[in-house]
């Protein structure tokens, strides 16, 4: 039945297993369900996430009827393969078609803003982010702190992170990894500390971005106390980021110690130890 095949197509996407899913959009026109908007949007959406935007495109416009999560599904398409005006055009369409945007639609347009030249963009969706009340939503507001760290605006994201009354832990990463990205070292070691003193307790990507900010051997062998702590140390990604970490500061002894207790190191951590 219909919800049978909208499970497969979403195990599809998930594999990007593009020629199985063109398959199983065979077996649905074969079973006369191909004009179920449910099954139609599942199709629009493997097709997306599959990378083949053409074939998303050409199921999405013959849809009859068109739901929001349709329109999220071909906005998140262009989206993702970085066609941020595309998707622009796509949501000001899905406007004039009447459809509401909710914040799914408002993060896949922001992630969309990848790069200086998107700033323009993403502060125009800003504003309607906000005429939509909801900014305060915790993952729109985490997808406008990445937003506005990947334009350069780092003052505009720390605007929007202080802002936040609730915060999980992908916040205090958007925001420590958008100053470690741009030289602020100190400034994300001080968030970083903030944020154990808040209660909230750090994960590999908070350890990976930390230790791309250490500015020194002894922040980060603090930096390395705490991932010992959390249990993190034999991690491959975060075992590799301290072996980076102190092959930039020479102590090669240090390096060495974290890459024998990595259980299963991968081609990165051999050649930033080989580096070191």
């Amino acid at each position: 039945d219909k919800v049978t095949f909208i499970s497969i197509l979403s195990a599809c996407a998930s594999l990007a297993a593009l020629p199985l899913g063109k398959l199983i959009h065979a077996y649905i026109i074969s079973f006369q369900i191909d004009s179920d908007v449910g099954v139609e949007t599942a199709v629009v959406s493997m097709y997306g996430r599959c990378g083949s935007i053409e074939d998303a495109q050409q199921m999405f416009d013959r849809m009859a009827v068109r739901t929001v999560i349709s329109w999220n599904s071909i906005i998140a398409a262009y989206a993702v393969q970085g066609y941020s005006e595309l998707a622009l055009r796509l949501f000001q369409q899905m406007k004039k078609d009447g459809v509401k945007p909710n914040k799914i639609t408002f993060i896949s347009l922001l992630n969309a803003c990848a790069c200086p030249e998107s700033l323009a963009l993403g502060k125009h969706l800003h504003v309607h982010i906000v005429g939509n009340g909801m900014e305060s939503e915790v993952d729109v507001s985490n997808a406008l702190v990445s937003m506005y760290c990947r334009c350069n605006s780092i003052q505009d994201a720390w605007k929007i992170f202080e802002k936040m009354t609730k915060r999980d832990v992908i916040s205090w990463n958007a925001m420590i990894g958008g100053y470690a990205q741009h030289d602020c070292g100190m400034k994300a070691l001080r968030l970083f500390q903030q944020m154990q003193q808040e209660g909230m307790k750090p994960d590999e990507f908070t350890f990976l971005s930390i230790l791309d900010a250490c500015g020194s051997q002894m922040h980060g062998k603090l930096i390395h106390a705490c991932i010992v702590e959390a249990g993190m140390e034999s991690d491959v990604f975060v075992g590799t980021a301290l072996i980076s970490m102190y092959g930039r500061y020479g102590s090669i002894d240090e390096a060495w110690k974290v890459f024998n207790k990595l259980p299963n190191p991968n081609v990165i951590s051999w050649n930033a130890m080989i580096a070191g």
